[in-house]
């Protein structure tokens, strides 16, 4: 899994956002420091690694992405605070009484206060941590979805898949 969030992400970051720099500058690739990660490139590298151990070890593919799937709103939740004190994927500008000033460069290249924005960062770790790792605990726990594969995973594609769409409004 961590394989292929390493390899993925940078490699869904190239084909998607920046195709044209990176097959310019391949070596640029590599320089993970500089950013360049995608959540998309991780999600399909992990899930080849989990297709990969699965059928290696003869596991159910499934089991093991509903086991994953419980343990990626940890990785979501420090994954968007980071994006906070980095000062990267701005919310849109708001008027909001806990709007956030993020440090910009204006077109003269100086570097200025922004707008006050929506702290769309904490918006995600919220939900996407916190609430959706406690959907995941309740399913777990007091239902019967880890005994049918699938069905965790399965809400954890839903769950993300709506809160990212809402997310996206008050996200610029």
């Amino acid at each position: 899994a961590t394989l292929g969030i390493l390899l993925g992400g940078p490699l869904g970051y190239v084909l998607f956002y920046r195709p044209d720099f990176y097959f310019s500058n391949p070596i640029e690739i590599v320089k993970m420091w500089d950013g360049g990660m995608s959540f998309h490139g991780g999600v399909v590298g992990t899930s080849l690694g989990i297709l990969y151990l699965a059928r290696k070890e003869k596991l159910n593919w499934l089991r093991l992405h509903d086991y994953i799937a419980c343990c990626v709103p940890f990785g979501l939740f420090f994954g968007r605070l980071a994006n906070f004190v980095n000062q990267e994927l701005w919310g849109a500008p708001s008027n909001v009484a806990w709007a956030v000033r993020f440090q910009e460069y204006d077109p003269f290249g100086q570097l200025v206060l922004g707008p006050a924005r929506h702290p769309s960062q904490l918006y995600e770790a919220v939900l996407e941590g916190i609430v959706l790792l406690g959907i995941l605990w309740w399913m777990f726990w007091k239902t019967d979805a880890r005994y049918q594969p699938g069905k965790l995973v399965g809400a954890f594609v839903f769950f993300y898949g709506l809160f990212r769409f809402g997310i996206e409004f008050v996200r610029e």
